[in-house]
């Protein structure tokens, strides 16, 4: 695992963003998430049947790149019932604990705040990436594995023994993130994700202007196709709705 795993100043940065992330609940209907780049990451053109996706890249300095998604404050491990993203390696392979989302969770009676790793990749290793897009499917359910060995776990517990002991911690932040590039032959690992799913929430990283100079004809899937640039402007306007 990389040393980002383990820097508190990163994850108290991660920590504050989400805890400011008050408005946001999980509906019956999926709806635009707030999301924070952060490290070596930025959006890039095109996305996943899609114009934008974020690109997660890891190599020297600072050796890693992330999102900060926004949660709701005063969720459990739990609630957290589905997790899923599209995602295409481009440089490097899956790998050296990356890239993987990073559930932020707090020991009950305590402060202490310690990390649910959930890999994308193949398992049971997940140090192998199929080339080009492809979807992770829910990585919250019955026969998948999550890494809880910073609990006292095991880097591969299968996801309901996982929830039957520490379903009641609070998730105080969520990330996506790649920071294994040392890990690669060349020493750098770049990821591409897009419509990033947390429960109901969609993480799609687009918004009105997306849809201008011909944007709008780029959705080949939901939450598209759109049949004019005026329809996709109205979905982000409301908010992805």
């Amino acid at each position: 695992m990389s040393k980002f795993t383990r820097k508190s100043s990163v994850l108290v940065t991660s920590l504050v963003f989400a805890l400011l992330c008050t408005s946001l609940a999980f509906g019956k209907k999926a709806s635009a998430g707030a999301y924070e780049l952060f490290g070596e990451a930025q959006l890039v053109s095109p996305g996943n049947a899609s114009p934008t996706a974020a690109q997660l890249r890891s190599d020297n300095d600072p050796g890693y790149g992330g999102i900060d998604l926004g949660i709701p404050t005063g969720i459990t491990f739990a609630d957290l019932e589905k997790l899923s993203t599209d995602f295409n390696l481009t440089e490097g392979d899956c790998g050296g604990g990356s890239p993987r989302f990073q559930i932020n969770v707090l020991i009950p009676n305590t402060t202490t705040v310690k990390n649910i790793f959930v890999y994308l990749g193949t398992p049971p290793n997940y140090n192998l990436c199929t080339p080009g897009w492809q979807s992770s499917g829910d990585l919250l359910e019955t026969g998948k594995t999550v890494d809880t060995s910073q609990l006292g776990g095991n880097f591969y517990d299968p996801y309901d023994s996982a929830v039957a002991a520490y379903g009641s911690y609070e998730v105080v932040g969520l990330q996506l993130v790649t920071d294994a590039g040392w890990s690669q032959v060349g020493g750098v690992q770049t990821s591409l994700v897009d419509n990033i799913m947390v429960n109901n929430t969609l993480f799609s990283f687009e918004s009105a202007d997306t849809c201008k100079n011909g944007g709008w004809q780029q959705f080949y899937a939901a939450p598209g196709p759109f049949k004019n640039q005026g329809q996709c402007v109205s979905y982000f306007a409301k908010g992805g709705r």
